[in-house]
């Protein structure tokens, strides 16, 4: 299974910090690629390669030119397409059946600007985190977690150079040697 997450209309200015958070919560949550619509950022795609350098992980993030091809591909090559949105179906209602679909790939679809109709009629599920506004971050979490029950936040990646040593007061890191 490839498990892969679609963020929708990236905007320069006003989402840098959102899409930043949307790509570090797939990629500690087990995803292995975060693809992006709207503008292209490279200084997004800089940071979130620093930081797989440094945590690690396989984590690659790419800008797409346009998600409905993108989407249509996906669902073409025998893809299964998740669109996160609060407008859903509640996930507790789906979330056997979507454990089920593990062995397929499949592709997370988190919002941006307005989304249009068509991703939902091309989504195979429309999923609910709770049915009030909230961030597409928190869905984001709470979604992979659910769906892989917590095992992949707690992987220790063999090729990070930075690992946290757990505490309960204080904070500390070990530093691996860089060759």
């Amino acid at each position: 299974m490839t498990l892969v997450v679609l963020r929708l209309f990236h905007r320069l200015m006003r989402d840098k910090r959102m899409s930043t958070h949307i790509a570090l919560t797939a990629r500690a949550f087990g995803a292995k690629q975060l693809f992006y619509t709207g503008s292209h950022d490279s200084s997004l795609e800089e940071s979130i390669g620093r930081i797989t350098e440094d945590w690690g992980g396989n984590f690659h993030i790419d800008h797409k030119e346009n998600e409905l091809s993108f989407i249509k591909k996906w669902k073409q090559e025998g893809g299964i397409i998740v669109h996160l949105t609060m407008f859903g179906i509640e996930l507790g209602d789906k979330i056997v059946e979507l454990k089920q679909k593990l062995n397929k790939n499949l592709l997370v679809i988190v919002g941006g600007t307005k989304v249009p109709s068509a991703i939902y009629h091309l989504a195979d599920y429309n999923i609910a985190i709770g049915h009030q506004p909230h961030s597409e971050v928190a869905a984001l979490a709470v979604f992979l977690d659910r769906l892989t029950a917590g095992k992949t936040r707690k992987e220790k990646l063999s090729n990070a150079n930075v690992e946290i040593i757990p505490m309960e007061k204080g904070k500390s890191t070990k530093q691996k040697n860089k060759e």
